[in-house]
């Protein structure tokens, strides 16, 4: 049997940080992921990233994700791709299947970072081909260099939908809409202000009614809604597409923390059912951290400074840090995360966050 000292499960922005943190330390960090590429969400993500130098500021996200891949390839992190973990029992045994065959790896702590997924929507011709998530059309554009579509109708008006709208005219689609069926743009007005220079129409208090097409995206009809969300009969518009993405929201990937039996609590602003955890990261299981959206869907920024966080804890457990230097490391990195949970966007994040921490606390 594989044996490690810390075994995360996720290469993403939050499963790196970790790793590199850990093995900074001394620590044996094993990292799978069920990917064929490490970086998660890092390598799709052309634009520049917001706040204060410490944050990544002015540099784009595929960029971090070579910094962080190049880091944990000088401090030797041992990182297993293609690598579908389906099962977490007693004792930190891991399960998972590697080129179609089985294997399992013992470690002495074990940090899941398994992100999140996007939510879905429901209306008639929602299965139709041509209907798909902001964040895959983005995969598809920024990754593989292929466009979804020529002509697209953007529902969700929060970050994902106003960048993604803007990169899929980079590539050479035409926006033909974006609709929000909330009163208000939900994501930054500095991202709503560069696809509305382009001429893309932003429509409020406004739902798709029905995906037109047989076999696939043909065009897409769209109603107004009424204060209490009720569709206004006669405010019906039709647009030619065959793309439909959908940015409205995303959920965390729980289900390896629910198969360990750790505790959790419901958090709307955090996106549903999280686990419980303490201010290392741990979660009511001994040994058992969780990091980035798995936590509750923020930025990537914050998904790395929980990882690093979870690294430090982790690595202070089995005695690679003393008390007081994790105590300093930790400190540095709470106060880079509060400052990125401040602000109008950052405020109601920080709030859930301490509605969860708070939630340990109640069970100790």
């Amino acid at each position: 049997m594989n044996t490690t000292e810390i075994a995360i499960i996720g290469a993403g922005p939050a499963g790196l940080s970790c790793a590199v943190e850990a093995a900074r330390a001394g620590v044996k960090v094993t990292v799978l992921d069920e990917n064929l590429k490490p970086g998660g969400q890092l390598f799709k993500q052309i634009h520049k990233f917001f706040g204060s130098r410490e944050h990544k500021a002015g540099i784009r996200g595929f960029r971090i994700g070579e910094q962080l891949l190049e880091e944990t390839e000088k401090l030797g992190v041992e990182v297993l791709l293609n690598s579908t973990v389906y099962g977490l029992y007693e004792d930190k045994l891991i399960a998972y299947i590697k080129d179609g065959r089985d294997h399992t790896l013992k470690a002495k702590k074990i940090v899941i970072a398994t992100g999140a997924s996007e939510n879905a929507l429901a209306f008639p011709g929602c299965t139709l081909p041509g209907v798909m998530g902001a964040g895959a059309a983005q995969t598809m554009i920024n990754v593989n260099r292929v466009l979804p579509g020529q002509k697209i109708i953007m529902v969700g008006s929060g970050n994902v939908g106003l960048i993604v709208s803007y990169q899929l005219m980079q590539a050479g689609a035409d926006v033909v809409a974006l609709i929000e069926a909330a009163p208000k743009i939900g994501g930054y007005g500095v991202h709503a202000a560069k696809i509305r220079r382009a001429g893309v129409p932003i429509f409020v208090s406004t739902t798709i009614k029905e995906v037109l097409g047989e076999e696939k995206v043909e065009g897409v009809i769209t109603v107004e809604l009424d204060e209490k969300w009720k569709p206004v009969d006669g405010t019906e518009k039709q647009f030619e597409a065959d793309t439909v993405c959908l940015a409205v929201g995303l959920s965390p990937l729980t289900e390896l923390a629910w198969m360990a039996g750790c505790e959790f609590t419901y958090i709307p602003a955090l996106g549903g059912h999280v686990p419980i955890h303490d201010r290392n990261m741990e979660t009511t299981l001994t040994g058992i951290y969780v990091a980035g959206d798995i936590t509750g869907v923020e930025e990537a920024s914050s998904a790395m400074e929980e990882g690093r966080l979870a690294g430090v804890a982790c690595a202070e457990s089995l005695g690679y840090y003393d008390e007081q230097k994790a105590a300093e490391l930790k400190e540095e990195i709470w106060e880079r995360l509060d400052a990125l949970r401040t602000g109008p966007f950052g405020e109601g994040r920080f709030s859930a966050k301490l509605k969860q921490l708070n939630a340990r606390r109640l069970l100790a």
